[in-house]
């Protein structure tokens, strides 16, 4: 039950986000629930993979650098999904900070 709803408050913070960051367009609910699978799926698989890739990179900025990490797997996410569309690297930064934020908090009011 908690996984549900953790995925359904993360669909609905994606909703938001989508709609009123510049730079992220969302077209429906229904996208940004497929938006929430797909970062999972994508941070679950290709996450491990970029961080042992880019730890030499991540050392040398002191963390920076897995910023980057984030925005890129919203940027693939963005790619994979028609519904979800990104104006650039910059956005893309902006709603993965933004989204990683407000998921920490209600992680951490849900736990």
């Amino acid at each position: 039950m908690g996984f549900l709803l953790k995925l359904l408050l993360s669909a609905i913070i994606t909703y938001v986000l989508g709609n009123y960051l510049p730079g992220a367009h969302l077209d429906g609910f229904t996208d940004a629930l497929l938006l929430v699978l797909v970062l999972g799926i994508l941070n679950a698989v290709l996450k491990p993979i970029l961080k042992i890739l880019g730890f030499p990179i991540t050392v040398l900025t002191l963390g920076l650098f897995l910023l980057v990490i984030n925005a890129v797997i919203v940027l693939l996410a963005d790619w994979i999904l028609p519904g979800f569309k990104l104006d650039g690297f910059v956005a893309a930064l902006l709603f993965s900070i933004v989204l990683s934020l407000v998921t920490s908090v209600i992680d951490m009011v849900m736990d």
